[in-house]
Order: C-alpha cells, then structure tokens, then sequence
C-alpha cells in the first residue's frame, strides 16, 4: 500500500535538473521521508524566521514554494508536497510556540497548503510546460486562499496586522496573486527543465 500510494511521478522524475534520490519501482526509503520531512521543515522556518522586509503582501509564498519543490525534485513521488505540507505546518507551530510569535495567519495558510496543492495541480502533469503551470497554479491557489484569510481576519478584528487595514488592501488583492505565480515560476524554472529532445515520451519513466 504505501508503495501503491507514493509511487514515483513520471514527469517530475523525468524533468529534474539535479538527480532525484528516489529510484522507479521502489517503496520509498528512509532517506527519502527525511528529506521531505525535513525539507518541510526548511520551508516553515525559512517562513518563521526570514524576514526580508519587503513590506509586499502574499510575499512569503516565496519562501515556502522554493524548498517544498527542491522536494519534489530530489523526492519526485506522489503526495511527497503533503508530507512537507504537514511537516511544514507542525514545524511553523513549533516555532511559534517557542518564540512566542509565529507566521502570520496568511503565511500559515500558505505554506499549509502548498504542499497538498502541488500535489493535486502536478497530479496528471507529463510534459514541461505542464508542470511548470502546475507550479504556478498551486502558488497562485494557495496565495488566493490565504488572502481570504488574512482579509477576513482584517475584517472581523480591526486594526489586526502590522499595517492599516486601508494600506493593505490598496496592495493586496494584486500582490498576493502576483507572488505566487511568481514564487511557483521561478520555483519550477530553477528545479525543472522542459522536457529535452531525447527525453523519454509520456507513460515512460528515465532509466
């Protein structure tokens, strides 16, 4: 069953710019788990703990899609993006806790749902382009989600934030769109090349 359930992602095995760790055919391996889980991890404390003061709503997008597609890269298996998901999530409230502030309520929504949406949006996804609009689609989706979120918490508690309610929605309704197509572009571009001249056709797997 869980050689079933994260058997390897054929376009993303096939696409990577850097060798992926897992091999065809196997059940995934303890080194495997720990680079997801880990990499998850990376991304919640690179959401936690940078602060590159941009001062551009949706902006921390950025730091959760980049490592959650080294991930994907290195670990190209089905529901790899939900394990760093969860691992992202339980790493963020750790953080917090042991700070005794954590990511914002849209960060957190983000980088919860980054993961899972990879996972759904790069489902099917065979060919270069196709995933590079997969990576773009679940940076945009978990963008849009968490600006529902931070502006519903903007509307029901007054004055929540760092910034006024009026200045952050002069900006965010674009910004966070912008953000993470942004964050899923670049993200696929640095981990994943079109498919070559030579590269194995759909329904095949790289030797």
């Amino acid at each position: 069953m869980l050689r079933a359930g994260l058997s390897i992602h054929r376009g993303l095995f096939a696409s990577g710019r850097v060798p992926a760790v897992s091999r065809p055919g196997g059940a995934i391996s303890a080194l495997e788990l720990l680079l997801l889980l880990g990499l998850g991890a990376v991304a919640a404390l690179a959401t936690v703990l940078l602060d590159f003061r941009l001062r551009i709503p949706g902006h921390a997008v950025l730091r959760s899609v980049f490592p959650m597609a080294l991930g994907l890269v290195l670990v190209p298996r089905r529901f790899a993006g939900t394990i760093m998901g969860g691992s992202a999530l339980a790493t963020a409230l750790l953080a917090g806790v042991a700070r005794g502030s954590g990511a914002g309520a849209g960060a957190l929504t983000s980088l919860s749902l980054t993961g899972p949406l990879l996972d759904l949006a790069l489902w099917g996804a065979e060919r270069g382009w196709r995933l590079y609009l997969g990576f773009v689609l679940a940076g945009l989706g978990s963008n849009l989600v968490a600006l529902a979120v931070r502006g519903g918490l903007k509307a029901l508690v007054p004055g929540s934030g760092s910034r006024p309610a009026e200045q952050w929605w002069a900006s965010a309704p674009l910004t966070y769109p912008v953000c993470g197509i942004l964050a899923g572009l670049v993200s696929a571009f640095v981990w994943f090349r079109f498919r070559r001249r030579g590269a194995p056709s759909d329904g095949e797997v790289a030797p």
